[in-house]
């Protein structure tokens, strides 16, 4: 289990090195995480912009108030909702940017496993077959994903527990379906769906928190998530020939060293 760990982790860094030898696959996959910051900041504008106009709209009962207790009330309405916008771009970034990047980061896990020369299996499939395969999956992953961290939001009132053992339940949660989502790619070119790599993948589920853990960890940083993530989508591939049986003793040390041509 140590073993698989560390090399999950490996994976990752191997990940990273291969996009910082393609110069241009790294932009690529930047592309996303860019756009994500760009929406989330337009949002919090807007937001910000209106914020009295919203304040006064869910508080309608402060309507007849006098002036001091009026203004009270919706200064405070104001707060909880710049602080709800927060915490909510905060846990959805990362959801956000892998649905905004789905098509470039499936283009950097298939231009990987092609430099890898890992094409045993291979099934014939469609760019758009792929990206339907993808938001369907996304979606449902998403959806298991707030199950988890609702229970364990919940759980975090509980005294002591909920300041220590949920939040790092959290993180290996996060983890988990980090790496559900970054591994797909190799598994969907071979006909294997969700249920089936979600099967293949708990066998070897130490491999995959490996590879899912520095990601969520990085993630937290402001603005990390915009190289993390193509990493994370490279160190995925690995991750995924590895427990379909298929990589090969250098293979991985000869693709992080071979520069981008294209």
């Amino acid at each position: 289990m140590v073993r698989d760990f560390i090399a999950g982790v490996r994976y990752f860094g191997q990940g990273l090195g291969m996009l910082f030898s393609r110069p241009r696959l790294l932009l690529t996959g930047m592309l996303p995480a860019v756009l994500t910051t760009a929406l989330l900041a337009g949002g919090a504008i807007a937001l910000l912009a209106n914020i009295g106009d919203l304040a006064a709209l869910i508080t309608p009962f402060a309507d007849h108030w006098s002036g001091g207790w009026r203004e009270a009330t919706r200064f405070a309405a104001g707060l909880t909702l710049v602080g709800s916008a927060v915490l909510l771009g905060l846990v959805g970034f990362t959801t956000l940017t892998l649905i905004v990047g789905g098509p470039f980061y499936e283009h950097i896990a298939e231009r990987i496993e092609d430099d890898l020369g890992a094409a045993e299996g291979h099934i014939d499939l469609s760019w758009w077959k792929l990206l339907l395969l993808g938001v369907r999956d996304g979606i449902l992953l998403l959806l298991r994903s707030l199950v988890f961290t609702t229970l364990l939001f919940l759980a975090g009132f509980l005294p002591v527990v909920g300041q220590t053992v949920v939040p790092v339940l959290l993180v290996l949660v996060t983890a988990w379906f980090i790496a559900l989502e970054v591994v797909a790619v190799p598994f969907y070119r071979r006909g294997i769906d969700l249920r089936g790599r979600t099967a293949m993948l708990r066998r070897r589920r130490m491999l995959v928190v490996g590879l899912g853990l520095p990601a969520a960890l990085l993630c937290m940083i402001p603005l990390m998530a915009i190289v993390v993530m193509p990493a994370a989508f490279a160190g995925g591939v690995l991750v995924a020939l590895d427990t379909l049986g298929l990589a090969q003793p250098g293979q991985q040390r000869r693709a992080a060293l071979t520069p981008d041509k294209g």
